[in-house]
């Protein structure tokens, strides 16, 4: 099944320019209580995705930083400690179970690499519960016939 069924266009999905401040981020993750965000480049691009954890270590890693502080910081310039492989649009929803295991969503692109939403790991999880049921009753029925 193509992946286009599963995609949360980009309108609908919180993400962060690669040129905003820290605190930026820090105040829309909080209010929408994520804990990571894709980021796009100037062009439009997929360009990373930011974690609490990445914000964490530069706080841990930058003496004397206060939150203040964090508004002169721009995400670009944080290290970020995972690398979240997006899919292109045309993928199939199989190609995203193994990236699913490692992230909370995937990005996905078209094939210019220009940002177009994402995929919840919630709806693969769904998806393959779904076919795990379906097998199931179709295996109980089949069994109760023989």
């Amino acid at each position: 099944m193509n992946i286009a069924f599963f995609l949360i266009p980009k309108n609908e999905v919180v993400y962060m320019p690669l040129n905003s401040t820290m605190r930026q981020a820090l105040e829309r993750m909080e209010y929408h209580r994520y804990t990571a965000v894709p980021l796009i480049d100037e062009l439009g691009k997929y360009a990373g995705t930011i974690t609490e954890g990445d914000f964490l270590w530069k706080v841990k890693n930058t003496p004397g930083l206060t939150f203040f502080d964090t508004e002169r910081i721009l995400i670009k310039d944080i290290p970020r400690r995972m690398t979240n492989n997006p899919v292109h649009i045309n993928s199939q929803i199989q190609d995203l179970l193994s990236l699913a295991i490692a992230q909370n969503f995937v990005p996905v692109v078209d094939d210019s690499g220009i940002f177009i939403g994402i995929v919840r790991r919630r709806e693969i999880i769904e998806y393959y519960a779904q076919l795990i049921k379906n097998s199931s009753s179709h295996e109980l029925l089949t069994d109760s016939h023989d």
